[in-house]
């Protein structure tokens, strides 16, 4: 049986934040000051992330500082680049920024080593001229590190992988106050770890990875009318089934709204579906297996194309600007038609679905892949992933996302995705029990005070 987290230890009376100050390059802002709200503010602005202070780190020593610091006054750190998935209960006293750590160096030879404050787009953009490409995300607007050390399951996963499987090394500093290289051979328990175990076991400072080459790809987003989700999804379904693994796709039942001048005209103010698509073989051949879909229902937009690896955006088209959102999800083991009927019966046309966003994934391919070596990430053997995005607030929101959750509870899975987990309690079920136990013998080692905030989810039974 799953137990709540205890709350985040009470800060220590007085603590000397100025002490901090005076061994770090970054600035040291507690709560109350003028920069502190525009430091801690995460891209989901409705988790309130409120640590007593924050370190603007600018260097790697910077965050050995602060974590010896948190450790010598009892203390806990959580680090935050761009702030897409923090869990407001596993937030410690004092919040490391890293956003500073923004080296990003590519290399001809095909791969790329990026500081912990650096997102993808700097990353692929610095990659397309040498026709190279990084296992990014769905939005490039996301961090590299927090993605990577969720395991990464991008728009090319199908094809290459997972992103924390191309990694090479780590740099991180570990709660016992020490900066580490980590590589297969050296700390191999922490390597296994901070591939999947998001930052359990400690404040990655800078990682190197490999690089695909992926100058183009043959992909982007297909739009059809919700009323014609029966129809185009069980199309999708049945198509996905066939598809080789140079392919990658997924399907999202949107509500956008009418007023916003970024949604294109024809998708404003409706339900509608989309089918998302990379291939990443030959373009006329991608092209080939996408007429299926192309002919499931009258098309509202058409974006699939033959695009430079830049335009990945394009194929999940998430939103780029800061909102308050209320996200779910699951995994599943399989999508039957009977679970595609569910899923429509309650976000399709005429549902009265809340949620601005209802996405599915097709796993599978080299998601399942571990020649790479072992990994804390366990959901390679899931078949799909689910997702529920709405906006904070919204009556019945959380109750009709319980309810869809629900239906799909004959087809849901075992092991959640690490960077789809929401809170605590839905972290610790993105593990299987040996990975658990490797984890917490990891923290012994090097965390031994459990000064790493989010370490405390190894905590729940």
């Amino acid at each position: 049986m799953t137990t709540l987290l205890p709350p985040t230890p009470a800060p220590t009376p007085a603590v000397p934040h100025e002490l901090l100050a005076a061994r770090t390059t970054g600035p040291v802002v507690v709560r109350g000051d003028a920069a502190y709200d525009a430091l801690v503010q995460p891209w989901n602005l409705a988790i309130p992330v409120l640590p007593d202070a924050v370190l603007a780190a600018r260097t790697d020593d910077d965050v050995v500082e602060a974590v010896r610091f948190a450790r010598a006054h009892g203390l806990q750190v959580t680090p935050q680049a761009t702030g897409h998935g923090p869990m407001a209960s596993l937030v410690g006293q004092i919040l490391v920024d890293t956003k500073g750590l923004d080296e990003c160096v590519v290399h001809p030879e095909g791969w790329a080593r990026v500081g912990a404050g650096v997102k993808w787009l700097r990353v692929v953009e610095a990659a397309a001229p040498l026709g190279l490409a990084p296992l990014s995300g769905s939005i490039t607007d996301v961090g590299v590190v927090g993605y990577t050390t969720g395991g990464g399951l991008g728009p090319m996963a199908r094809t290459h992988g997972l992103a924390s499987d191309r990694v090479r090394a780590f740099e991180v500093v570990t709660g016992d106050g020490l900066l580490r290289r980590v590589t297969p051979t050296e700390h191999p328990e922490l390597f296994f770890g901070l591939r999947g175990g998001k930052g359990m076991l400690g404040i990655v400072t800078a990682v190197e990875f490999d690089l695909v080459r992926q100058p183009t790809f043959y992909g982007g987003s297909l739009w059809f009318d919700a009323a014609d989700a029966p129809s185009v999804l069980h199309r999708w379904k049945s198509w996905s089934d066939q598809l080789p693994t140079v392919a990658t796709t997924s399907f999202a039942v949107f509500q956008l709204p009418a007023d916003d001048p970024m949604v294109p005209p024809p998708l404003a103010g409706r339900t509608t579906v989309s089918i998302r698509y990379v291939w990443t073989g030959d373009d006329d051949e991608g092209a080939r297996w996408f007429e299926a879909m192309r002919n499931a229902g009258p098309v509202i937009l058409d974006d699939v194309a033959t695009k430079p690896y830049t335009a990945i955006d394009s194929v999940h088209t998430d939103p780029l600007d800061p909102i308050p959102t209320h996200e779910a999800g699951t995994v599943l083991r399989d999508l039957p038609l009977d679970a595609v009927d569910a899923l429509i019966a309650l976000t399709g046309a005429g549902a009265q679905s809340p949620q601005i966003l209802v996405e599915v994934r097709q796993l599978g391919g080299a998601v399942r892949d571990e020649r790479r070596g072992a990994s804390a990430f366990c959901s390679r053997g899931e078949g799909y992933s689910l997702l529920l995005v709405g906006i904070a607030g919204t009556p019945g929101l959380q109750d009709h996302g319980h309810a869809v959750l629900d239906a799909m509870t004959p087809w849901t899975g075992t092991y959640r995705l690490p960077n789809f987990s929401f809170s605590p309690e839905d972290l610790v079920v993105a593990y299987d029990q040996p990975t658990i136990a490797r984890l917490r013998a990891a923290t012994r080692t090097y965390d031994p005070d459990r000064v790493m905030a989010l370490g405390r989810v190894l905590d729940l039974d």
